[in-house]
């Protein structure tokens, strides 16, 4: 359920990483505006059953974004199926365990623990890729769509790009840059009518941040402890508090004159010193 409706009937959009827990929602949300909408994921099945939900708007393809050519293979897929896209939330991104501490500050006495020392440079370097270079290689391919007729970029930063957080150092970095991607884009592009913003998820229960935050028996770790006390709003958020940002960010009547913003969906985390 939408918390308003927007009129996208005109719209094709590209959603990556759309068979994870908030793209998929924000797929299914643009499809409910009238958007036809392409899910790539690089596990089809999971963008396929989403695109099976949705219906005859939605397509489903199976793509690296780490791989350009896989990124133009599936450009082809969507321009003949829906035609010419102008619409792009590029949601594919996370972390990886190979670029995460044990420890969230360095002690003397480290042993058996992974520390700083002991993260892998191969670690940092797909969280990176996994997060900039994905952006960056699919934009380069469906911008290319908008930049005669105008279009709308989303990207998906996160509340680690304000301030980083503790153990997670490669993908605190990656969506800081994310952010700041979002806003050369949108100075980039903005003689050829194409907006760029960034939507910033505070903390959200998800497939990848799930063993961070639970424990095996479904109990909330010290970490969540720590999450919720920071967050003014004393809760997780749920997936539908994204959904009303997205669709005024897609809303070009409603949004109009808005590029380059970073907009935090945060239950108030980014506002609070802690005193």
């Amino acid at each position: 359920m939408i918390p308003f409706r927007v009129d996208l009937k005109d719209k094709t959009a590209v959603v990556t990483g759309a068979g994870g827990v908030i793209c998929s929602e924000m797929a299914r949300a643009l499809a409910e505006c009238g958007a036809k909408v392409a899910l790539l994921d690089i596990n089809y099945e999971a963008a396929e059953k989403v695109a099976s939900e949705i219906g005859e708007n939605a397509l489903a393809v199976k793509c690296n974004c780490l791989d350009k050519e896989s990124i133009v293979d599936a450009a082809k897929k969507v321009h003949a199926t829906f035609g010419q896209v102008n619409f792009l939330i590029n949601g594919a991104g996370g972390n990886n365990p190979r670029a995460t501490t044990d420890n969230e500050t360095m002690t003397p006495d480290t042993e058996g623990i992974k520390d700083f020392f002991a993260l892998e440079e191969s670690g940092l370097k797909f969280v990176f890729d996994l997060n900039i270079t994905s952006a960056f290689l699919v934009t380069q391919v469906f911008a290319e769509d908008m930049v005669k007729t105008g279009g709308n970029i989303i990207n998906i930063s996160s509340m680690n790009a304000y301030r980083p957080l503790t153990k997670i150092p490669a993908y605190s970095a990656a969506k800081a840059g994310i952010s700041n991607l979002t806003q050369w884009l949108a100075v980039h592009f903005a003689p050829c009518g194409i907006r760029c913003n960034a939507i910033a998820p505070g903390f959200f229960v998800t497939n990848q941040n799930r063993g961070l935050l639970f424990n095996a028996d479904g109990t909330p770790t010290a970490r969540t402890g720590k999450i919720l006390a920071a967050t003014p709003m004393k809760k997780f958020g749920e997936i539908s508090d994204l959904i009303g940002c997205l669709l005024w960010l897609a809303d070009d009547a409603s949004s109009g004159f808005v590029t380059g913003t970073v907009i935090p969906v945060d239950g108030g985390f980014s506002a609070y010193s802690g005193v």
